[in-house]
């Protein structure tokens, strides 16, 4: 028997996407965290980018990007923090999160933004040209090293000199227990 799947379609979510990609991050993680983080920042209007991917109707992953802040920096920067990403693990490793993130990530370009960083595994967000954001001078509020990751979206788009970068509030709000 062949099933046929409609084409997957990446796109900007839609207000009615919000309670399907509640359900896909919380069937992807462990906890509801990430799925109220999505929700906190939609509900404080911080998703500059929510991505979702749509197979005929179902939204079986989701990518949001939200804004952060630098430390001891004087100019605008324009950076995005990427995350949640998430994807129905029935779906998983058919290369829709990838799909999520370069549409995401081609979408932050078009509209400004200056980089992108990311919390995550080094060996999946190198191929999108992450890479380590220690080199640039950069930290965050966490303390994570090599998870730290840094992409610019355009030329000269490192602010000088170093910073921490600091995440939307609603991540704090959302990383106490369950």
């Amino acid at each position: 028997v062949i099933r046929s799947r409609a084409v997957l379609c990446i796109r900007p979510e839609q207000p009615s996407d919000a309670a399907a990609i509640h359900a896909v991050h919380v069937a992807a993680f462990p906890t509801e965290a990430e799925a109220r983080l999505v929700d906190a920042l939609r509900a404080a209007r911080r998703l500059a980018a929510s991505l979702v991917a749509d197979d005929g109707g179902t939204v079986v992953g989701h990518v949001a990007f939200s804004p952060v802040t630098l430390s001891q920096v004087a100019h605008e920067t324009g950076g995005l923090g990427l995350g949640p990403l998430a994807v129905a693990a029935a779906r998983r490793r058919e290369g829709i999160g990838g799909r999520l993130v370069r549409g995401g990530l081609a979408a932050c370009a078009e509209r400004g933004f200056a980089f992108v960083v990311v919390l995550g595994d080094p060996r999946y967000y190198r191929r999108f040209g992450f890479h380590r954001a220690s080199e640039h001078g950069l930290g965050n509020e966490y303390g994570a090293d090599t998870e730290f990751m840094v992409l610019a979206l355009r030329d000269g788009a490192m602010p000088p000199g170093g910073a921490v970068v600091r995440y939307a509030p609603e991540l704090a709000l959302v990383a106490t227990p369950d």
